[in-house]
């Protein structure tokens, strides 16, 4: 009997091959295989929005290797990521399969399997119990792919009409873009006050001396941050409440120690995992997920080839198999001793399991823990290696015991009682999960100076020996970073694990939202269209709304609602909006008054908007047609910042663009003329120069070393600075075929490829003039 299995990627691929042996063919799909046209909407609204699904340009070869490989097997099994996203491949690639012509095949020997992780037990349990594809999961898909191709299409038409050529709009990315842009007004709005604490240094019976901080003064509170009232404004108040402070005797009046059990942090979901590489990796969510992806679908480790070492890295749950379990349990006490082992299995919280749709998976966790990250070191690339570690470490923490911090907080007042200083001091009685890994727990109280506070005895007279005074000013929100942005995403509903990737990096590729010193910053743009959308559309990018529509998709899934009552509830009301906006002939964008005068006709000038941007213009136009551009530093929300400091200066490094390509140039022109030419970070292989991006003499974009045209080394692809795991090239390729971003190796012989996975969305579509 002949199988056929069919997956995704050709890495995942040669996995599973290695994993059953050559009884069983497996065949990739590169991804998608179907989808909606680029060229068209591709829905038929007036027919229950049914949507047109054409072959994806460039599969056609790939589609007839499947359909060859299907028509000589007798069972196949498809086994794309188990997600919507996958589901809806799996859907796709069955009806090429029984499209009813002479190589089609029958329905009934088609089975839909799935896996966690790639690994022999778990693939052929699989294979043990197939089962068929699940259509709630295949129409929360095309509901949410219907929905976001319904908004990019219509929606953008209107911003290249109100604002600029070239813009698109997205039904989550919108919301993103909104809540940077609220976070910086906010900012923008904030007034600070100024407060004073005032912290008192006391010796008892038995040193050292210690310090604690005033908190309470005639009952009232000294610094209420929950309420911003604050008791001491100015340094007035404070040095006569000093004066006052030092004449009065203190005691000891209580000694609370309570032993605290600090818990270990959950294993990693989608989301935290995004979280966390970026606050500790630097990495952006896209990145993170791209690695994640190589180490699910499979990484050569020498002569036993191509292993999964984590599980599938889209997930909501915190769910931990028990096998797992028992297994980090042992391994932990082998390692620590049974004091780290918790006496029961650790289980996950209700915080953590508040989404439905992907409870069915675990959580992200090595498949093997005998693997530790040290002993796949040499086979790993360096950014595959941290993001192994980081995931290794946190769930074997997240199975140990709990940390037990000993809590003492010393009470100081005066005879009367009118004052009453505080301070608290932690001593680590057992280090628990603490001992492998530690991470900055939310809500943790702010750390205390003190340090361990002296043996004293409730009751004793203290001697004050310095009260210091210090000045505060209340601080407005931060900015959000890419990982809080996902936090706040998560907390309210907007997204899902497989789309906050997607939508970080759209963001910021449309120019819509910049990062300045690892903050999110909206740009001026980004400013323009969230503000005209907020005006038009407020519904449609309403965080609330937005969370509304996440949760029917949810229940699409669930098989609890129908996925063409949720579009059309949807697109009623977002049709008579958009009707109602092309038929306004109101501005997006009103000229602003300026104090420069037209020196060709004397009038006012104003500052417009145009296709690139603000300008000044005479407001005689169209008898006068005198216009100038902005100034620089007035631009400046435009600019994209380089990773790297100006070598002369110490200044930001600025991106900018020449008819020769791109380039990098000191922030302070005109004061520091520094330039650079935009590396990769690749050298070159022939004289070990860097090789830079340029630009032809027809505007084509081609890579070619710095030193040339001397060193004559050239490339039409974009170089990656990521060796290749399979041959060990030092670098890769970037590819872009039929809007599929493909990574491959450039060494002849060599056929390593890997396709960079991300939920469908139509940012990339509509951003087309």
């Amino acid at each position: 009997m002949k199988t056929l299995i069919i997956v995704e990627s050709p890495a995942k691929a040669k996995t599973i091959n290695k994993i059953l042996g050559k009884s069983f063919a497996v065949r990739a799909s590169i991804g998608h295989v179907r989808d909606l046209p680029e060229k068209e909407l591709g829905v038929d609204i007036d027919n229950n929005f049914k949507p047109k699904y054409i072959i994806i340009p460039g599969k056609e070869k790939i589609i007839k290797e499947l359909k060859e490989a299907a028509t000589k097997a007798d069972v196949i099994y498809l086994a794309p990521d188990p997600d919507r996203e996958g589901e809806a491949i799996a859907w796709h690639i069955s009806e090429l399969l029984k499209n009813g012509k002479k190589d089609s095949v029958s329905g009934d020997r088609i089975f839909r399997i799935t896996f966690n992780e790639i690994t022999e037990k778990a693939v052929k349990e699989a294979i043990k119990k197939p089962g068929k594809i699940d259509m709630n999961k295949v129409d929360a898909q095309q509901a949410r792919r219907i929905l976001d191709r319904l908004v990019g299409y219509k929606l953008s038409p209107l911003l290249w009409k109100k604002i600029k050529k070239g813009l698109s709009a997205g039904r989550v990315q919108s919301v993103a873009v909104r809540l940077v842009v609220e976070r910086e007004r906010e900012i923008e709005a904030f007034v600070p006050k100024e407060y004073w604490s005032i912290t008192g240094v006391f010796e008892g019976s038995t040193p050292p001396s210690f310090k604690a901080r005033l908190f309470k003064y005639k009952g009232k509170y000294v610094i209420n941050r929950e309420k911003e009232e604050f008791l001491i404004q100015n340094e007035a108040e404070a040095e006569k409440l000093i004066k006052e402070l030092e004449g009065y005797r203190y005691t000891l009046s209580k000694v609370d120690k309570r032993l605290r059990k600090r818990n270990p942090p959950q294993p990693f979901i989608t989301s935290t995992l995004q979280q966390e590489a970026s606050k500790t990796l630097r990495f952006s969510p896209k990145k993170t997920m791209m690695i994640a992806q190589q180490l699910y679908e499979g990484v050569e480790i020498g002569d036993e080839g191509s292993v999964g070492l984590i599980t599938y890295m889209r997930t909501d749950s915190t769910r931990v198999a028990e096998e797992a379990q028992e297994a980090a349990r042992e391994l932990i006490k082998n390692l620590y001793g049974e004091k780290y082992v918790p006496k029961d299995a650790v289980k996950k919280t209700k915080k953590a399991t508040k989404a439905k749709v992907q409870d069915a998976h675990e959580a992200i966790r090595p498949t093997y823990l005998t693997r530790p990250p040290e002993s796949v070191k040499k086979f790993l690339s360096r950014d595959q290696y941290l993001l192994y570690r980081l995931i290794w470490i946190r769930f074997l923490a997240s199975q140990m015991a709990p940390a037990e911090i000993e809590q003492t907080t010393f009470v100081i007042s005066d005879t009367d009682s009118k004052v009453e200083f505080r301070v608290t001091g932690d001593v680590l009685r057992f280090d628990g999960f603490l001992k492998l890994y530690s991470y900055s727990e939310e809500g943790d109280r702010e750390a205390q100076e003190e340090g361990q506070l002296p043996p004293l005895r409730e009751g004793e007279l203290l001697n004050l020996s310095e009260l210091i005074p210090k000045q505060h000013f209340t601080q407005p929100p931060p900015r959000y970073t890419e990982a809080t942005l996902i936090k706040a995403l998560e907390e309210k509903g907007v997204g899902r694990p497989s789309t906050y990737a997607t939508i970080l990096s759209t963001i910021q590729e449309r120019r819509y939202v910049k990062k300045r010193e690892g903050k999110l910053v909206p740009t001026e743009l980004g400013r323009l269209v969230n503000d005209y959308l907020v005006e038009r559309f407020p519904e449609l990018i309403d965080v609330g709304f937005t969370a509304k529509m996440e949760d029917e998709l949810d229940k699409v899934e669930e098989g609890n609602l129908n996925w063409l009552k949720v579009v059309k509830s949807f697109y009623r009301p977002f049709s008579k909006d958009l009707q109602k906006a092309f038929e306004t002939s109101d501005k997006a964008i009103e000229d602003q008054p300026t104090e420069l005068t037209c020196e060709l006709c004397g009038r006012q000038m104003v500052k417009r908007w145009g296709r690139h941007g603000w300008f000044y213009a005479c407001t005689g136009f169209p008898e006068c047609k005198n216009t100038k551009p902005i100034n620089n530093t007035e631009d400046k929300e435009h600019e994209e910042v380089a990773d790297q400091r100006c070598p002369e200066c110490g200044s930001e490094m600025i991106i900018k663009q020449s008819r020769f390509g791109r380039f990098i140039a000191c922030s302070r022109y005109p004061e520091c003329r520094t330039t650079l030419p935009l590396s990769t970070g690749v050298k070159c292989p022939l004289d070990g120069g860097d090789i830079i991006e340029r630009r032809s003499k027809k505007g084509k974009l081609f890579w070619s070393c710095s030193n040339w045209p001397k060193c004559k080394f050239t490339l039409w692809s974009r170089p990656i600075n990521e060796a290749c795991p399979k041959c060990g090239s030092p670098y890769l390729l970037e590819k872009t075929q039929n809007s599929k971003r493909q990574i491959v190796c450039p060494e002849k012989g060599c056929d390593y490829k890997r396709i960079e996975r991300e939920e469908k969305t139509e940012e990339a579509v509509v951003s087309k003039e």
